[in-house]
């Protein structure tokens, strides 16, 4: 077999199961198929973690406050989450991708990178291999399933969302810069809504704004990430697909419409964060001792805050109990909050066989 380094192009296939969580429960609960549901709770500091394609026909999608969501879709069913189920139905996709490859990066549980350059069925087209994955994701799990195809993660990730729900995407390398340069920045993977809204105020609105401006410009404005700017602005990416990696740190932050000016609303905005790297983690079997939390406010200024335990964190309500500990504090504020953000670090793969506690608590 060839060295992948030495392969010109490279083949990355992006695989993201549909409404993964709430297509999960009308699988496994007919009385639900065809219905609008959002799997979360419908308390007042209830949250959406995931919305039926029925749901989102109405507006509503995950990180929804349930409340809102309610208002939206009047005959909307909400159905708490089995986390344990859902890792379990994951599980079963990753031993399906590694029956093509052992490149294979996850990024939730419901979503990763394959690297099929080179892969264990000797299959030369990229987008068979994509069909084949994904019908064979329906067989065994009777779920459905979207790719993206491309020589690069950055355009297989972005593949994969035109042709949802139950379709798949190719971006070649010849066509790649092209679908770059018309593409709005406020689009790109990687690009949150605070980064986009400085972008714009930089006059860079689309890929091709993007790529008129120089490396220098880029790094002066956006730092570390101005060279990765610089390489997906002329569609290059060269970041490698990286089976069984433990990341230094995982994190997720919102940047919220309007400011927010009391506890219960911050605490409502953080919950989908919490779940988002707590979802993460799990899906990788890492744990983490390390929790910091991050406040932007109206001002621009921030701070974070973070405390560190003994041993790794059992379960959800650990993490949520932590950040609970560290919002508290910041009331009553003096200046509203534009953005919160919740991160995990001192990250290690848990010992074989030890499985954390799945609790949710919404």
């Amino acid at each position: 077999m060839n060295d992948l380094s030495l392969s010109p192009v490279r083949k990355i296939v992006h695989v993201d199961m549909d409404a993964f969580y709430a297509s999960v429960e009308q699988r496994d609960n007919p009385e639900l198929r065809g219905k609008p549901i959002a799997v979360g709770g419908s308390a007042a500091r209830g949250v959406v973690a995931a919305a039926s394609y029925e749901a989102r026909a109405f507006g509503v999608h995950s990180a929804m406050p349930s409340v809102t969501a309610k208002r939206k879709c009047l005959d909307l069913i909400f159905v708490p989450p089995r986390f344990d189920v859902y890792k379990a139905v994951s599980q079963q996709i990753r031993e399906i991708f590694a029956e093509y490859t052992p490149l294979i990066e996850p990024l939730s549980l419901d979503e990763a990178y394959l690297d099929v350059t080179e892969n264990l069925k000797g299959m030369d087209i990229a987008t068979e291999i994509a069909l084949e994955i994904r019908a064979k994701i329906k067989q065994v799990t009777g779920l459905n399933a979207s790719a993206g195809i491309s020589y690069n993660k950055f355009l297989a990730k972005m593949a994969s969302d035109l042709n949802k729900p139950n379709g798949q995407a190719v971006i070649t390398p010849r066509n790649g810069l092209a679908f770059v340069e018309a593409l709005p920045v406020k689009k790109f993977h990687g690009v949150g809504p605070a980064t986009a809204e400085k972008m714009h105020r930089l006059g860079i609105d689309t890929g091709a704004d993007l790529k008129e401006k120089t490396l220098e410009f880029l790094v002066e404005h956006f730092g570390k990430s101005g060279p990765y700017f610089y390489g997906i602005a002329r569609g290059i990416d060269e970041r490698r697909v990286k089976p069984d990696r433990v990341r230094k740190s995982v994190g997720a932050e919102d940047t919220f419409s309007q400011d927010l000016h009391s506890y219960e609303p911050a605490r409502e905005g953080l919950q989908p964060l919490i779940e988002k790297v707590w979802a993460y983690c799990e899906a990788n079997a890492i744990g983490a001792k390390t929790v910091t939390l991050k406040v932007k406010y109206a001002d621009f200024n921030q701070i974070t805050r973070s405390k560190t335990v003994p041993a790794a964190l059992p379960g959800i309500t650990d993490l949520e109990d932590i950040v609970d500990f560290l919002l508290a504090p910041i009331f009553p504020l003096r200046k509203g909050i534009r953005l919160l953000g919740v991160s995990l670090s001192s990250l290690e793969r848990r010992a074989s066989g030890t499985e954390p506690q799945l609790r949710l608590a919404l």
